[in-house]
């Protein structure tokens, strides 16, 4: 389901669509990007996008995004961009509700070998 301009979108419901974690759902797009929605909860699997920066924004509970040579931790309320290139990948303890703005079509686990996490996300 496309979601057209002029709409308000309420973030909390489009959540409670589904439960599943690390295969984000397409809620909006502009200007080339998706607008997504995910849930995280345990490790993702180590990835980069050489052509895409990704943009991070914590609406519920918190996450680490691990870098080879460091980690940062992300709290509600936060947003953190990951540069094109930068190998990454984010780590929940607990689940977490995130929003990302990405390129449209652009697969989770990035540039590498696809697995049965891979998804460029679905609309809800």
């Amino acid at each position: 389901m496309y979601c057209t301009a002029m709409e308000c979108i309420d973030l909390e419901h489009k959540l409670s669509l589904f439960c599943d974690h690390w295969s984000p759902r397409i809620i909006s797009s502009l200007n080339g990007q998706d607008i997504k929605l995910a849930k995280f909860s345990g490790s993702f699997d180590w990835h980069a996008h050489a052509d895409a920066d990704e943009l991070f924004l914590v609406l519920k509970g918190s996450f680490t995004m691990e870098f080879r040579d460091h980690a940062v931790d992300v709290h509600e309320g936060q947003v953190i961009v990951v540069p094109r290139g930068v190998e990454h990948r984010p780590v929940a303890k607990e689940e977490c509700a995130v929003m990302l703005c990405e390129p449209s079509g652009l697969l989770n686990t990035g540039d590498g070998p696809e697995s049965d996490r891979t998804t460029s996300g679905e609309w809800i």
